[in-house]
């Protein structure tokens, strides 16, 4: 199965999809220099299969690389961001 990230601004999401099928998202409202990701989507067909964290990893780097200042409301991907801050060395 492939897998395919992609971003969508027209609907302000991160898309991911398997074989061709959108299996989920991660969305955000966007103001001058900042993209709040509010709600992260996997469609209970494609659970399972670590998507999710594929997609908003893939949309935190994305975002960041395009100067983007990243705020978490949802649970998720404030979730990811302090699971990744655990495991992460520190910089500098």
């Amino acid at each position: 199965m492939a897998t395919k990230i992609m971003h969508n601004p027209q609907q302000s999401r991160f898309e991911i999809y398997l074989d061709d099928t959108l299996a989920g998202y991660a969305e955000y409202n966007e103001t001058p220099g900042v993209r709040n990701f509010n709600h992260t989507l996997t469609y209970p067909q494609f659970r399972g299969h670590g998507l999710a964290a594929q997609v908003v990893e893939y949309a935190l780097d994305s975002s960041r690389a395009d100067g983007f200042e990243i705020v978490p409301t949802c649970w998720y991907v404030n979730d990811f961001i302090n699971a990744r801050a655990r495991v992460s060395p520190p910089e500098g």
